[in-house]
């Protein structure tokens, strides 16, 4: 399979989703608007870092409904490549509710769908094994045996091929247990290279540590020699080959906080094939997440690399 070539890619695993999301606050009503998009934490990454210049390759399955051909369709625009089984199951769905202006709800519609059909037949073994790095997260294994034994496939893979390994542990409640959680995704988490997670998810997997340092410490400990944590508006700290750093958020007024851990992954990971150091990954994904809170949509607010210096100027209008 001869797949960006001349260049190292990223890889990753995943589900997307159609999204309902209504615009403005207050119940869902009959003639409501609604807008409607794609999701899902692997492809938000996969977006994130081509937009970076980086070159990423995303793996799943997809219907051949409607949505799955706006899938690959943006997929094309976004200049990432799909290696997408057709499946006959529909798409998933999401459904975004904002009941007032500061509380929103999320409904899954996943049973049964494209992305619970996942299997390892759908994991290119040449594909994982070629890329610079693989991303994997917590949310694929949840939806099913099948979607967690292609995820753990691809990491076998990877591990076989020296291909270091990235997981973002992306917790859902809504898609199974703390303790289905922590079983299924602590031996992955031993597998990985660098792991991402906020204060939450890192404690869900070391529930002895406590603070971010020992945190990290306690994630290495197991194996990762990179585990960063997303700390929010307080930034974000991360233990890096037994180093420290520490990465101040960037400030700008929040207006949607979905999607902004992907958005700080794909900068990271963008960067990370780029060669940059730690100091640099961090940054940029410092830049991402607040471009992500920034604006509307999981991914389609993300930068282009010559938008990353927008956030760096003080006046609201850069002439």
């Amino acid at each position: 399979m001869n797949i960006h070539p001349k260049e190292p890619y990223l890889v990753t695993v995943g589900e997307v989703l159609a999204v309902l999301a209504a615009p403005e606050p207050g119940p869902l009503a009959v003639g409501a608007g609604m807008r409607l998009g794609l999701a899902g934490a692997e492809s938000n990454v996969a977006v994130g870092v081509s937009r970076l210049g980086g070159a990423a390759v995303w793996i799943g399955r997809v219907s051949e409904d409607a949505l799955g051909e706006l899938t690959l369709r943006e997929f094309r625009a976004e200049g990432v490549t799909a290696l997408a089984t057709r499946d006959s199951a529909p798409t998933s769905l999401l459904l975004k509710e904002r009941r007032t202006a500061t509380h929103s709800r999320t409904r899954y519609y996943r049973t049964h769908t494209v992305g619970s059909r996942l299997s390892v037949r759908d994991i290119p073994e040449d594909a994982v094994a070629g890329a610079a790095v693989l991303h994997i997260t917590g949310i694929t294994p949840a939806l099913g045996t099948g979607p967690a034994l292609a995820v753990r496939r691809a990491v076998d893979i990877a591990v076989a091929a020296k291909v270091p390994v990235s997981l973002d542990i992306n917790f859902r409640s809504l898609l199974w247990t703390e303790a289905e959680a922590r079983q299924n995704l602590l031996p992955l988490l031993c597998m990985s290279d660098v792991v991402f997670a906020g204060m939450h998810e890192a404690r869900l997997m070391v529930p002895h540590a406590q603070d971010p340092e020992e945190l990290a410490k306690a994630i290495c400990e197991l194996g990762p020699g990179g585990a960063v944590l997303k700390l929010g508006a307080e930034g974000a700290f991360a233990l890096i080959d037994g180093r420290p750093y520490r990465q101040p958020a960037v400030p700008v007024t929040v207006h949607d906080s979905i999607g902004a851990g992907d958005a700080f992954a794909a900068g990271y990971l963008a960067e990370l094939l780029a060669g940059e150091p730690p100091e640099r990954r961090l940054r940029t994904a410092a830049l991402l997440g607040a471009f992500a809170v920034s604006t509307t949509g999981d991914w389609e607010g993300l930068p282009r690399r010559f938008e990353l210096a927008l956030l760096d100027h003080h006046d609201d209008v850069v002439r």
